[in-house]
């Protein structure tokens, strides 16, 4: 299932010495385009982290930046109503208001972290030629070519929003774009593959201090690169729950009530949809790496199957 995957290998790598530059990475001959580039990297971090209220006062030391937070802060709707506003809708209206803001809200999020990796881990890594264009393709899939489809979204909703910060109805929205969210079967269908192609690439010291490097940076918010790529399939398993939220606190006579239900159930069919795609090809990456002693050994229907019961290594009694 989405929820199945196992998430990144915590072992740690020896800490590197915090820095504010890429450069290091390759040798002195190539000094000129990376100083271009670190000086790129550098000013995005810094942009990044200026938007955070520990910046806002003062600027940030080179030498003694602050610990970034591990989730970014978040503000209630409610709290940015003035005291009229909150004080003619009923507490009801308030908290559906809260869990349609919240979607709003995390999609604007996704959007962030998609383009992120893309400029500071994609994109560096392949000019620095720290790994091939296929094995970064391998490793992101599409992941940037979804940034438009949850783009629609938050214009459909900003549409949607009255000047008073309302949303009136949410349903038709969801129901008609819910359905695009199958676009995710092939890039979730690859995410063992791509796990395993990057663990491998870890191996490389320059992949590994590259990517230790940016988890020091402040842009990184102390997620590493894969926590970045499992971004997409933590959100969509959190729709159910943010659309069972806004259900929840939808009146019984409002005209939502019914499409709610019904985008509820689309989701839901699409999610299934993903699950048993991914399934089939986590399937097919554990017989791919089947290894026989003897060609007689092989079973069709091992080759047929289409669902993974269990997988790991046979060994004999001497450990081989």
């Amino acid at each position: 299932s989405l929820l199945a995957l196992q998430e990144p290998s915590t072992k740690r790598v020896r800490p590197l010495a915090r820095v504010t530059s890429l450069a290091n990475l390759i040798s002195p001959v190539r000094n000129g385009a990376v100083r271009r580039f670190g000086q790129t990297i550098q000013s995005f971090a810094l942009r990044s982290d200026s938007k955070s209220p520990g910046c806002a006062q003062k600027p940030c030391s080179r030498s003694a930046a602050p610990t970034p937070p591990k989730r970014r802060n978040s503000v209630l709707w409610s709290e940015m109503l003035d005291v009229n506003m909150k004080e003619s809708l009923s507490t009801k209206e308030i908290k559906r208001q809260e869990a349609i803001y919240e979607m709003s809200r995390g999609e604007q999020d996704l959007i962030e972290d998609l383009k992120l990796a893309r400029k500071a881990y994609h994109d560096p890594m392949l000019k620095l030629s720290i790994m091939s264009e296929e094995e970064l393709t391998h490793i992101f899939g599409d992941l940037d070519s979804y940034i438009p489809l949850h783009e629609d979204l938050l214009a459909s909703l900003g549409e949607a929003t009255k000047p008073d910060g309302t949303v009136e109805q949410i349903g038709p929205i969801l129901v008609k774009w819910l359905p695009r969210l199958h676009a995710y079967k092939g890039y979730c269908s690859n995410q063992l593959a791509a796990k395993a192609l990057l663990d491998q690439k870890k191996q490389d010291r320059r992949v590994q201090d590259f990517l230790q490097r940016c988890l020091e940076s402040p842009f990184s918010r102390k997620l590493d690169l894969w926590s970045f790529l499992d971004i997409p399939r933590s959100r969509l398993v959190k729709y159910p729950l943010l659309l069972k939220e806004i259900l929840r606190h939808t009146p019984k006579d409002h005209p939502d009530i019914h499409i709610l239900e019904e985008a509820i159930a689309i989701i839901q069919g699409v999610l299934s949809d993903i699950n048993l795609k991914k399934g089939e090809s986590e399937c097919q990456y554990y017989i791919d790496k089947l290894e026989y002693l003897d060609e007689k050994q092989k079973d069709p229907r091992i080759e047929g199957s289409k669902a993974l019961l269990c997988h790991g290594e046979l060994k004999n009694k001497n450990g081989h």
